[in-house]
């Protein structure tokens, strides 16, 4: 082991139980989408080096699009499992363990964004994962309508304005501001185009205003949000490792505080949880009036988080040879560390806790 390697694991954190009254399901097709997405994922030809391309093969993309997405038919589900495959690659293999500066970044995003615009405009010039990412976006006609597209290729705006955002901070000594960092995540985690494949996924089509309603809106980067931080302690020791990565919810919250990364983690749990809370508050109240297209899309946010999580439980990409020991309770728990109803103090987020109804 290396000096460096055994200062990483020094700074390691045992993995913590998590929060979440959604139920677990799963769909049936996991191991066809998984055998599906693999072959497709390597003849892309993502990634050029041997060992990330072993390592992205064991992700167990069938895993977590069966886990997150329960429902619907197989050929949009494995449409689904590519983008996965395409993200994570994009995450490792150009964001997080490269020297990726915020100006390529912001060069190659928007070959991305050019391609998922019009993908009709192929060229020669295409990275793989630009290649990719034109070839799902052609697909995606077979099964999405008009307007399902222009919100999809939205999303993909959003999740690639935060991968330039997360670059310029890859390459600052310094952590960005809590409330920063809070919205940097929930975009460059990929979520964005994951959620509005749930509709496309679901079968059904959701009015715009259904979308508009601040409630809903709130609902969706609560879930954008939660995945992000449910991602951050569970995947922070093997990030630390591999790619001695401190941009993450944990070490933000040690600059924020000034404190040490166990005594964050505390307030990580909290904010997370309280967080979860909120959610199934807001989603209850929400599917009280919701339509069917409605009630499919608020049960579908929900479903994200606690597949996600599942997947997280099992997935070897996360584990960490001589990692600490899990805290006891094993990965879930029963209640929530915070259960407050106050909203977290952070502009960006602080609007969601506005959205409920107190009176009921």
């Amino acid at each position: 082991m290396t000096c460096v390697e055994e200062q990483a694991l020094a700074r390691q954190l045992p993995a913590v139980p998590f929060y979440c009254p959604v139920e677990p399901a799963a769909h049936p097709g996991a191991d066809v989408l998984n055998d599906l997405t693999v072959e497709w994922m390597l003849r892309q030809n993502l990634d050029t080096d041997e060992q990330q391309r072993k390592r992205l093969s064991v992700c167990d993309f069938g895993g977590l699009t069966a886990s997150t997405m329960p429902y619907g038919k197989l050929e949009p589900l494995t449409l689904m499992a590519k983008l996965h495959a395409v993200l994570f690659s994009l995450d490792d293999g150009v964001c997080d363990e490269t020297d990726a500066t915020a100006d390529l970044m912001a060069q190659e995003s928007s070959r991305i964004m050019r391609a998922v615009e019009a993908p009709a405009t192929g060229s020669r010039a295409d990275s793989p994962h630009t290649a990719a990412l034109r070839a799902l976006r052609t697909e995606l006609e077979r099964y999405a309508s008009p307007p399902q597209l222009r919100r999809w290729t939205d999303a993909m705006r959003v999740y690639t304005s935060g991968l330039v955002w997360e670059a310029s901070w890859r390459r600052n000594a310094d952590l960005p501001s809590l409330n920063d960092y809070i919205t940097l995540w929930m975009r460059a985690i990929g979520m964005a185009p994951s959620t509005a494949m749930i509709e496309i996924v679901g079968g059904f089509t959701l009015r715009d205003e259904e979308l508009a309603d601040p409630r809903v809106q709130a609902l969706t980067e609560i879930v954008w949000t939660l995945v992000s931080w449910d991602n951050d302690l569970y995947s922070r020791n093997k990030e630390l490792l591999r790619a001695g990565d401190d941009l993450n919810l944990i070490d933000v919250l040690c600059q924020e505080l000034g404190c040490e990364p166990r005594e964050a983690l505390i307030h990580a749990v909290a904010m997370r949880d309280r967080v979860m809370v909120l959610h199934a508050r807001l989603s209850e109240q929400v599917l009280l009036d919701a339509s069917n297209e409605l009630r499919g899309y608020v049960e579908g946010l929900g479903q994200f988080v606690r597949g996600h999580l599942d997947w997280a439980s099992v997935c070897p990409r996360y584990s960490v040879p001589s990692g600490p020991d899990a805290e006891p309770g094993g990965w879930w728990k029963r209640y929530p560390s915070d259960s407050g109803t106050e909203p977290l103090p952070f502009p960006t987020i602080s609007w969601w806790w506005e959205q409920l109804d107190t009176a009921r």
